[in-house]
């Protein structure tokens, strides 16, 4: 199984970014050009539009306030297997370290879902330094 990492520090309180991160329905805000639309289905799900035309049905697995912590599925799609975890931890000088990993199967897909990742990485980095 494929896994990968991708983590950067805002300038922001990390409850700001959790707040931001915790609302499901609106990862649109969360990476807005990455992320070009986000409708919820009713069914804990959301269903997402990405920039370069592909989409996905992400279903919400957990969502914990105490460790700032969203966990999500892929289902459906071409892989067998998606899982990802979000993050957002406290640093000493207040601002939040943002921790993004994904495990996924089949492994050829690496190179595009790091790519993907890089892309989302930046543009949730742009819009969560304007919640300071």
């Amino acid at each position: 199984m494929a896994s990968l990492r991708k983590e950067f520090l805002v300038a922001a309180p990390a409850d700001k970014v959790w707040a931001v991160l915790a609302d499901f329905g609106a990862v649109d805000k969360l990476a807005p050009g990455f992320v070009t639309e986000c409708r919820l289905d009713g069914e804990g799900a959301r269903n997402i539009t990405f920039s370069n035309g592909s989409t996905a049905r992400e279903l919400l697995v957990d969502s914990d306030a105490t460790s700032r912590r969203l966990v999500y599925a892929i289902v459906g799609g071409r892989l067998t297997h998606y899982n990802a975890s979000a993050q957002v931890l406290s640093e000493p000088d207040g601002s939040g370290r943002f921790v993004w990993v994904v495990d996924f199967l089949p492994n050829e897909f690496a190179g595009y879902i790091d790519g993907q990742m890089e892309l989302g990485a930046a543009a949730m980095r742009g819009a969560l330094e304007k919640v300071a």
